[in-house]
């Protein structure tokens, strides 16, 4: 792989803003106009200073975590902000494309579409899986990134990792693997594996198994080439100190997230188990994330007849591949048990 070849040349030439905090973090203070008198609320973190914008102890914190080099770690507001740094850095806006894997999250599309970026489709096999012959096929010299979800959003399955080790040894680009839902799967990551594809950049989030949707936290492990080029491009201070500080504190509570994610789990199948009973779901998918895909007649009329009793759930049907499906999140034991009595009481 090389990065001087696959980012955009102004990226290359780029002389990021120097902020205050990025040379100096102690010391007496007088270089950023900040509030040297403190903050009016009180704070161990010092709110009236701007935060690292190294993410040195954040990063160090999530590479502990996952036994993986700092240097190899990128954290930005959610993992939204991330997508869209990567498209900005590798993308020349109305020249080159971008390869979706549909159906799958929508944000990829909207990133591309935002930064006139134009997007391709190969559609998922049948499996909901990576048809790597269309894909490939698909590959012109103007492709210069791949998104791919596993486990997918909204279908729930994991795609063959081994397709995307074949996949990436032959595309001269960067591929994406958007992993947002994979404490959730039986999938581990592998730190030997990520090794060996320099041009893979793995998303993570903390919005998920970790039950902070609320502080817009995700975070990308990559090649330091594509890294540095993260923080290059970044808004100097994307992450405030109030976010660091709780990703820190949740990485020490991994027990209560694995009890989360095991809870997460055993009411999925229970779901699943009960939808199956129901004569008038067609189809009830596999899932490896903490929701579930499910095919019925009328998509549109159950959708409708869930919210007005109440229970919100989302309507995929307008998505390629899944007319008339709907996915449920999976919630308490009590929100899950009142959703499959209004669903059974609609049907």
């Amino acid at each position: 792989m090389n990065l001087n070849k696959l980012a955009r040349k102004n990226i290359l030439e780029l002389k990021p803003y120097s902020s205050a905090r990025r040379s100096f973090l102690t010391g007496v203070l007088l270089d950023a106009n900040e509030n040297s008198f403190g903050s009016v609320v009180d704070s161990k973190l010092e709110l009236n200073r701007y935060p690292d914008p190294n993410q040195t102890k954040l990063r160090r914190s999530v590479g502990d975590y996952l036994q993986v080099n700092p240097d190899n770690i990128f954290l930005g507001v959610g993992s939204d902000e991330i997508i869209d740094l990567l498209i900005r850095i590798f993308c020349e806006p109305n020249k080159e494309e971008v390869i979706i894997c549909e159906p799958t999250y929508g944000m990829y599309k909207v990133a591309c579409d935002v930064n006139a970026v134009k997007t391709k489709t190969v559609l998922l096999n049948d499996n909901f899986d990576i048809d790597e012959e269309s894909l490939l096929k698909s590959i012109t010299p103007k492709t210069k990134m791949i998104f791919l979800c596993s486990p997918n959003n909204p279908t729930g399955n994991l795609l063959s990792w081994k397709s995307i080790a074949k996949i990436s040894k032959k595309f001269n680009g960067i591929i994406v693997i958007d992993q947002a839902y994979i404490d959730f799967s039986k999938e581990l990551f592998s730190a030997a594996d990520f090794k060996k594809m320099k041009n893979v950049v793995l998303l993570r989030t903390f919005s998920k198994a970790w039950g902070l949707a609320g502080i817009r936290c995700g975070f990308a492990i990559a090649d330091k080439g594509i890294i540095n080029l993260l923080f290059k491009v970044k808004l100097p201070y994307n992450i405030n100190k109030l976010t660091a500080d709780f990703v820190i504190s949740s990485l020490k509570k991994n027990k209560k997230k694995n009890t989360f994610v095991a809870k997460i789990i055993s009411e999925r199948e229970k779901i699943i188990s009960e939808l199956k009973k129901l004569d008038k779901i067609i189809t009830v998918f596999p899932s490896e994330a903490n929701y579930i895909l499910f095919k019925v007649e009328n998509a549109e009329r159950l959708y409708t007849a869930l919210t007005k009793s109440g229970i919100i759930i989302r309507n995929r049907s307008s998505q390629v591949k899944l007319s008339n499906c709907l996915r449920v999140s999976i919630g308490t034991p009590e929100q899950n048990q009142l959703f499959l009595r209004e669903l059974t009481k609609i049907l």
